[in-house]
Order: structure tokens, then sequence, then C-alpha cells
């Protein structure tokens, strides 16, 4: 028996490796739809090879171009937010939510009231909504699943356990390509220079997100809101081989570890076929060749977004939006070579900082969530210009 699967944000890491795994048993998958952003030719060709009912390109412009390389292919084309979320409302069983930012959190609503499995790589859901996001999945019963290596890691670490004997969760973080910098170099970061991760292939902009931690930072968020733990049961640990994920400590002084190898494919692979562990194309690890692992305590001095998220959950309510779309729009200025890398942080704090308290702790309903996105972007503007000009 088929099942019916759509996965959002296909053209990139994530939605890749989702395709190279969906790819090589055809036969048990019926593909609803494939979106995508710019990269019409990986879109176009992922959609004809995988013969699925339609394919999305989020940039209206490239709407033509979408349509020319599927025409006669039997494949639909449409672009843009509308279409991303009629094709969210498409039947589906179990779909891949990658897109990345903010953007993805309405597609995976969507899908989540058509009671699919949502697999959830697009971490700013929970971020930005963790609270409508899990009522929304209970409301419809349907099943949300984590595809980030570490809440998989975490969510694996926890089958069959009682949450109450949970004393701490530990995820780990590579560290980037700034974790053996002297601090007084971090001023002088290329962008060349942060997009470049010593252990993941990923996205530009995940990839720079590694080096500031800011990914982390979202990570620490997304484990308060998935698990339901208090902020100070969540740690980071600097495990530069990033072999073990995470790690989730038990009352008896137990470590219950997850370890595998940097290969996005295992966790994807888990939330696609599970409840049921099936063979995976990845390396096993050989522990005598590796030799040692290493960790180390992370410092938020030079990673300040760890400090920034431990108050942002401190804060609660809309406070993670907020937090989320500062950092996507200073990422922004640090990509257009607007502000330094350091500064990215620096933009973040003001804006927090600065946000009237009245939209921190509006209801979490979309549109509240979507204005406090809306003027979280802006303010970052402006303070880039203001540090610009």
């Amino acid at each position: 028996m088929t099942r019916k699967v759509s996965i959002f944000g296909a053209t990139g890491s994530i939605g890749q490796n989702t395709i190279d795994l969906i790819a090589r048993d055809p036969e048990a998958y019926d593909v609803v739809a494939l979106t995508g952003a710019s990269n019409i030719e990986t879109l176009a060709a992922d959609a004809i090879r995988l013969r699925a009912d339609i394919a999305i390109t989020a940039d209206e412009t490239r709407l033509d171009a979408l349509r020319d390389a599927l025409a006669g292919r039997g494949v639909e084309a449409a672009a843009g937010p509308s279409a991303l979320i009629e094709a969210a409302q498409r039947p589906a069983d179990w779909v891949m939510s990658a897109i990345v930012g903010a953007a993805g959190l309405e597609p995976g609503l969507r899908a989540l009231e058509q009671g699919a499995t949502l697999a959830l790589a697009n971490k700013e859901s929970l971020v930005c909504a963790g609270q409508l996001v899990l009522a929304t999945a209970k409301a419809h019963g349907a099943q949300l699943l984590p595809v980030d290596s570490e809440h998989s890691a975490v969510f694996q670490a926890l089958l069959g356990e009682d949450m109450t004997a949970v004393e701490r969760i530990i995820i780990t973080a590579s560290g980037g390509a700034f974790r053996d910098w002297p601090l007084d170099r971090l001023a002088t970061a290329t962008l060349a220079q942060a997009s470049s991760h010593p252990n993941w292939d990923m996205g530009q902009r995940i990839t720079i997100d590694s080096a500031s931690m800011f990914n982390k930072a979202l990570e620490l968020i997304e484990t308060r809101e998935y698990f339901g733990v208090r902020p100070s049961q969540i740690e980071v640990l600097v495990h530069p081989e990033s072999m073990i994920h995470a790690m989730v400590g038990f009352n008896d002084g137990a470590l219950m570890a997850h370890v595998g190898p940097p290969d996005m494919r295992h966790a994807i692979g888990f939330a696609l076929h599970h409840p049921v562990r099936k063979a995976l194309p990845v390396d096993r690890l050989d522990l005598a060749q590796i030799g040692a692992l290493t960790f180390r305590a992370p410092d938020e001095v030079r990673w300040p977004a760890l400090r920034l998220a431990r108050e942002v959950m401190e804060r609660g309510g809309l406070a993670g939006a907020v937090f989320n779309a500062a950092k996507e729009s200073a990422l922004d200025g640090f990509i257009a070579g607007q502000i330094g890398f350091q500064a990215m942080a620096e933009v973040v704090e003001e804006v927090l900082q600065t946000t009237p308290t009245g939209h921190i702790d509006a209801p979490m309903t979309l549109d509240n969530v979507r204005n406090a996105d809306q003027m979280a972007r802006q303010a970052a503007r402006d303070v880039i210009e203001q540090r610009a000009g």
C-alpha cells in the first residue's frame, strides 16, 4: 500500500535527502506535492522523476520557467504563498516541513489540519508558535515528528521512558566554523568563512547560523516547546565530532546518548518510517577508528545567541517569534554585507529589548504571530540601517 507524501522545501538539503530516501523505493510512495523557491531545474527534475501531482515555487516570478520545465510531463505547476497553502491542504499521509524560516509555519499548520504526520525540520515553527502548532496537531489527531538531528535523537532516547524521570536534556553543537577562533578575530569573520561547516553539508543560511550558534539557540527553544521541559533542564554541549547528537539524563544518574554519523538521512529516515526502524544508506561508525569523542562547555561570550535564547524562553509568549524574525533579518544583513558577523546578535538583542511588552504578551494566534514577525523584521532592518549608515 503506497503512502501519500509531500515535501515542502524539496530543493534544500533536507528536502534533497528526503527525496534520496523516497527515490530508493519509489513504488512505496505516491508523491503529492514538491515545493521549492528559485532552483527551478532541480524542482522540476525531481517532480518528474517522482511523478508528483504538483510542483510549486514560492517565487511567483519563476512560474513560467517552472511550467516550461514541466510541459508535457503530467505535473501541475503553481507559484506563490497561496499555492503553497493549497498544496498543504491536499490529502497526504506524511509531510516533510523543510521550508527555511518562518515561511514554513502556515503550510505546516495546514498539513496538520488535514491529520497528516508532519515531519518537522522547520524549527522556526515551534520557536515562533510552539503552543499553536502542538494544539493544532492535537485537535486534528495529527502526529508531529522531529527531524532536527538533535530532537530526533532526544525523541528516540525517550521511547518507552517516563518523562517524569527525565532530569535534563543535552543537545550537542559542533561549534561551527569559528569554534576554535580567537575571540578577537570574530570581528573580521567574512561571509565565505561563515558559510563553511566543518562537519555537515547544509545550505548557506543554516551554516552561518551554526557558526553564530543561532541555530542551536533556536533548538534550545524548540526542545522546550516539543518536549515540555523547563528551560533549566536543557543544556548545550560543544561536541566537535558531531557523533553524539543528544543525550537524555534520568533521575537515576543514567545518560542515554544517541550516536550516529553526521548524516541527516538518519533523522529523516526515522521520521519517514516511524514507528518501524528500517535500514538506511548511512555510514556505520567505527568507534575504534574514531578513537575519542570530545566535549566542552559553550562560551556565551563567543556565542551570545545562547544567552538570548534563554531570555526568550523565560519571557515566553511571542518572544520566540520576535527572536526568530530579528535573527532572520540580521542574517540577511550579514549576507548583504551591511553588518559584521558579531553584529547579528547585537541586532537581535536590541530588537528584543525594544519590543513593546504588549506584542510579546498577545494571545498566540497565527495573526498575532505574523504581526510580531513583521514588526520585529522591520525593527531589525531599522537597526541595521542605522548601523550601516
